[in-house]
């Protein structure tokens, strides 16, 4: 059987699986709990994920923290409470164990805007670039590169190379024009960006700073350049969490995905923070791809160990090597 057919095979079966009927009255923490003690499992969650995801998880991190924690690990199975190639990282790093998510439709706009085919050509025309990716990107496209990056440490990445070497920077235009700014670097693009951080509504921004002038806006780097602009701070996932704990202000307008303020709430309870609006009307910018994860299909999903993470044998160790390298240069990064 192919990846593929396996794929579909995996989605079907998963369709079967969430219609199964949950006693309402099941509490779901204490049977996830025990799942895990029993089968020797271990959640890894991203900030963005519902509230209720994180607090039964294990780990919550960013990009670069969950990576390090999958690499870490001594669990025989990993549940991933994220989107596909976070999931898929894990198992590039994990390939002896069993890697499950709680919805196999969770994917991310932003390594959708980087299709393998385009980019292997995109590569095979500048063939004196070096390519840094950045991790929110497919197995396919991590084993193009020579490097990945997260948000937390794609400075540092980007400075181990001389300023005389060609870069290309995939698959967020946004980040990279953010880290061409910051380093004085000259990275050749590729187009891609993530929903959630391209329609913040810089109008609607304004209109409640004026409301709350006291508030800090803090940003994430795929936001565009006019968001980041106006921004007071900004930084990775993590780096936006630990400036809200540390600094002296008591509200903040968060122009990142919303999940992150059950976090930032937790370890500042007397502080305020703002959701910042996008484009449309809804209140705030949520990611549809994160919230497809529930607490319901954590729970089945760890109990069924489906659906499982699997990535062709062939794409394994191209799509490794990248990932191994950026672990070694970020050993002494703190997050």
């Amino acid at each position: 059987m192919n990846s593929v057919q396996k794929a579909i095979e995996e989605e079907v079966y998963q369709i079967g699986y969430i219609a199964e009927n949950i006693d309402p009255t099941l509490d779901l923490f204490n049977e996830i709990a025990t799942l895990k003690r029993e089968k020797n499992a271990i959640i890894l969650a991203h900030y963005y994920q519902d509230a209720d995801i994180q607090d039964v998880a294990d780990y919550r991190g960013d990009s670069l923290g969950l990576a390090r924690q999958a690499m870490e690990t001594d669990a025989d199975i990993i549940l991933f409470a994220g989107v596909h190639f976070m999931a898929e990282t894990a198992k590039l790093l994990n390939p002896n164990k069993k890697v499950i998510i709680p919805d196999l439709r969770a994917g991310c706009s932003l390594a959708d805007s980087c299709p393998p085919y385009d980019f292997k050509k995109f590569r095979e025309e500048h063939p004196d670039h070096v390519v840094i990716t950045y991790i929110n990107c497919t197995a396919e496209i991590k084993a193009l590169s020579d490097i990945i990056c997260t948000s937390s440490n794609a400075v540092k990445i980007v400075e181990s190379f001389p300023k005389s070497q060609p870069i290309i920077f995939a698959p967020d235009k946004n980040l990279g024009a953010y880290i061409n700014k910051k380093t004085g670097r000259n990275m050749l693009l590729w187009n891609g960006s993530c929903m959630v951080h391209e329609i913040f509504s810089l109008e609607k921004i304004s209109k409640i700073h004026k409301e709350y002038p006291e508030s800090k806006i803090i940003s994430h780097p795929e936001c565009e350049e006019h968001v980041l602009a106006i921004s007071d701070f900004i930084g990775s996932t993590s780096a936006l969490l630990r400036y809200t704990k540390e600094s002296e202000s008591s509200s903040f307008i968060v122009v990142t995905e919303p999940g992150i303020i059950h976090q930032m709430q937790m370890l500042s309870p007397d502080k305020t923070f703002i959701p910042a609006p996008p484009e449309n009307t809804c209140a705030c910018n949520e990611c549809p791809h994160m919230k497809l994860n529930t607490l319901e299909k954590v729970y089945l999903t760890l109990k069924y160990e489906r659906p499982e993470i699997s990535i062709p044998s062939h794409l394994c160790e191209k799509a490794l090597s990248p990932l191994i390298k950026m672990l070694e240069l970020s050993r002494d990064l703190s997050i």
